[in-house]
C-alpha cells in the first residue's frame, strides 16, 4: 500500500541521515545525503537486522545508534548518528574496520561529520511515526520501544553483583544520614589519579551509600544518581589530564545510554563500567611517577594520532617548542624517550586490534603509520616480544 522508496527518500531528506530499505535481509534501496565510500552500517548488519521489535535501536561502541522499523519481510533502517560525531581517530578506526581504501579515508571522515546530529529520542519519535504507517496504525511511545545493548552482554556480571549486594543490600540505615560526600571525594581522587588497581580495591569494600532522595521513584532514583556519578567522574577525568572534548563525549554517551535502561542490575552495572572507563583513560595519560603538565599533554597527542606517522618535529610545533628541548624534557620527566614511547603506545593499539579484530598484520601497521610491514613486525617484536602473529595466537 506504501511506496517505499519514496519512504526512504522523504526519511533521509527530512532527517539528513542515511536510511535503507531492506527486504528479507537484502538491502534494495537505499538514501544517503552524504557520500560515504563505504557504509559503516555493514560492520553492524547483524546485530542491527537481529531486532525482531516492531522498533528497535542498536549503538556502537563509538555511541553511534542506529534505529530499525520491522513490517513482516520489510525493514528500513536509518543511521548511524548521534548527539556528539566520533573523534577523527576514532572515525580513522572505523575506516580501518571497514577496510576504507587509504586515499578515501578522508571522504569517509568528511561524510560522516556531514550526517546530521540528532538526540536519541528525536530518532526513535521518527521510527515510532514510520511503524505507525508500516504497521497498521499501530501507536508507540518512546517507553514502548525495544532497546538492543550490545554492550550490557559484554559487562562483568559477577563483579558487579557482589559490588551491588555490599553497597545496596546492607542493613538498613536511617534515611537522614548521608555519607555521599566521603564516598564522592574518595571516588573521584581515584578517578583524577587514574588508579584502576585502587579503584578495584576500593570497590571490594565499598560502604554502603546512604544519600538524600532526589526523584519519586527507584528508577528515576538509579539514573538521577548515574548522571551525577558520570557528571563528576568526567570533570575528576578532566583534572587528572582528560581532554574536555574526549571526557564529555563519554559522558554524554553514557547518559544517553543509561536512560533506555530499566533494570537495576543493568544500572548499576552500566555505572560501574563508567567510572572504571574513565579511571583507565586517565591512567594511560599518567607517564612517570609524578605526571607533569608536559607528559599528559604529550599522551593525549599520541592518543589523538595513532592512526598517523607521529612526527617528534611536528608535535614540538604543536607545543611551541623545540624537538631537541621536547625530547629532553620529555625524558626527564618521564625516565622514557619520546621515541620509544610513542612506539610503545602504537603497539599497544596494534595488540588490541589483533586480539579483537580479524584485519590481517600487515593491514594493522598500514593504518598505525608504519612505513612498511617489515618496520612493524620489528617494532612490534621489540616491545611486545613476540611478532604480531604470535600474539595473536597467544594474547
Amino acid at each position: 500500500m506504501f511506496d517505499l522508496e519514496y519512504i526512504v527518500k522523504s526519511m533521509g531528506t527530512l532527517s539528513g541521515i542515511p536510511v535503507r530499505l531492506m527486504q528479507n535481509g537484502d538491502q534494495t534501496d537505499a538514501w544517503f545525503p552524504v557520500k560515504l565510500p563505504k557504509d559503516p552500517f555493514e560492520l553492524y548488519r547483524k546485530e542491527i537486522l537481529s531486532i525482531t521489535a516492531h522498533v528497535g535501536y542498536f549503538v556502537t561502541p563509538l555511541f553511534h545508534y542506529y534505529g530499525i522499523v520491522n513490517a513482516g519481510n520489510t525493514a528500513i533502517v536509518i543511521g548511524p548518528t548521534s548527539q556528539i560525531m566520533a573523534s577523527e581517530q576514532d572515525l580513522r578506526e572505523l575506516a580501518f574496520k571497514l577496510d576504507v581504501p587509504k586515499e578515501d579515508v578522508p571522504a569517509f571522515i568528511a561524510g560522516m561529520n556531514g550526517i546530521t546530529r540528532l538526540p536519541v529520542e528525536t530518532l526513535l519519535s521518527m521510527l515510532c511515526t514510520m511503524n505507525h504507517f508500516l504497521n497498521d496504525g499501530e501507536t508507540l511511545a518512546l517507553s514502548d520501544v525495544a532497546i538492543f545493548s550490545e554492550e550490557q552482554q559484554m559487562i562483568k556480571t559477577g563483579v558487579e553483583k557482589r559490588r551491588t549486594t555490599r553497597i545496596y543490600e546492607d542493613a538498613p540505615r536511617p534515611q537522614s544520614t548521608h555519607n555521599a560526600l566521603a564516598i564522592e571525594e574518595a571516588l573521584m581522587e581515584i578517578v583524577r589519579k587514574g588508579d584502576s588497581a585502587a579503584l578495584r580495591r576500593w570497590l571490594a569494600q565499598a560502604p554502603a551509600v546512604r544519600g538524600g532522595t532526589i526523584a519519586p521513584t527507584q528508577l528515576r532514583q538509579l539514573k538521577n544518581t548515574f548522571i551525577v556519578a558520570v557528571t563528576l567522574a568526567s570533570r575528576a577525568a578532566i583534572r587528572g589530564g582528560m581532554r574536555e572534548e574526549d571526557a564529555f563525549t563519554l559522558s554524554d554517551g553514557y547518559i544517553q545510554r543509561v536512560e533506555f535502561l530499566s533494570e537495576h542490575s543493568k544500572i548499576m552495572n552500566l555505572q560501574y563500567n563508567m567510572i572504571l572507563e574513565f579511571t583507565e583513560q586517565v591512567e594511560k595519560l599518567h607517564l612517570g611517577h609524578h605526571p607533569t603538565k608536559l607528559a599528559t599533554d604529550v599522551a593525549n597527542y599520541v592518543r589523538h594520532h595513532l592512526s598517523e606517522p607521529i612526527s617528534t618535529a611536528k608535535m614540538a610545533e604543536e607545543f611551541y617548542l623545540s624537538r631537541p628541548y621536547l625530547s629532553a624534557k620529555f625524558r626527564q620527566e618521564t625516565g622514557e624517550t619520546l621515541t620509544d614511547f610513542i612506539l610503545r603506545e602504537k603497539t599497544e593499539e596494534a595488540k588490541r586490534l589483533l586480539r579483537y579484530s580479524d584485519k590481517s598484520a600487515s593491514a594493522i601497521g598500514t593504518y598505525l603509520g608504519f612505513s612498511s610491514h617489515g618496520h612493524f613486525i620489528r617494532v612490534f617484536k621489540k616491545y611486545a616480544g613476540m611478532t604480531p602473529n604470535e600474539y595473536r595466537m597467544n594474547p
